[in-house]
């Protein structure tokens, strides 16, 4: 362990992850009671757009700028009162390009989810976990797309850098 997380105080009831069998059915049952008592899908990209939906005229549900908004503070919170984490950048990209590479990069990445995301007429999120749930055939389409093309992109970048990414 490093001498900062052995120096930092940590809180007893935030002492690291929670288990995969925790969030897996956690996350599922926020699906179960969204459907049930809001008859609205979860996704993360439908709650940014009711921030920014006034501008094109929509009226969306007042709950989602409050999903939005717990999915912020909420992470500041673990941020705050979780362990230290050392934050190593983004992994082996971070350490193959330099920061003034970075930044574009990130950002052009960032544009593009967010493009895809109005495209497919949601996130990954919202079709993995909602729509799936459903049965929609438009969200098992969106979601086996987006699982082939990260397999994809990853065995190609793979290929093309050597094994370095």
């Amino acid at each position: 362990m490093c001498a900062r997380c052995e120096e930092a105080p940590v809180l007893g009831w935030i002492d690291g992850q929670l288990p995969w069998w925790v969030i897996g059915p956690g996350v599922g049952l926020c699906v179960v009671a969204l459907y049930g008592l809001a008859d609205a899908r979860l996704g993360v990209s439908g709650a940014w757009l009711a921030t920014i939906a006034r501008a094109e005229g929509w009226q969306p549900e007042p709950w989602r700028r409050s999903f939005l908004l717990a999915l912020v503070v909420g992470s500041l919170g673990a941020a705050l009162l979780g362990p230290p984490v050392t934050v190593h950048g983004y992994g082996r990209l971070s350490e193959l390009l330099p920061p003034v590479l970075l930044v574009p990069v990130l950002l052009a990445v960032g544009l593009a989810l967010g493009y895809g995301a109005r495209w497919a007429g949601g996130c990954t999120s919202g079709h993995g976990l909602s729509g799936c749930a459903v049965a929609s055939p438009d969200s098992l389409v969106t979601t086996a797309t987006f699982f082939s093309v990260a397999v994809l992109v990853t065995l190609a970048l793979h290929a093309l850098t050597g094994g370095a990414l």
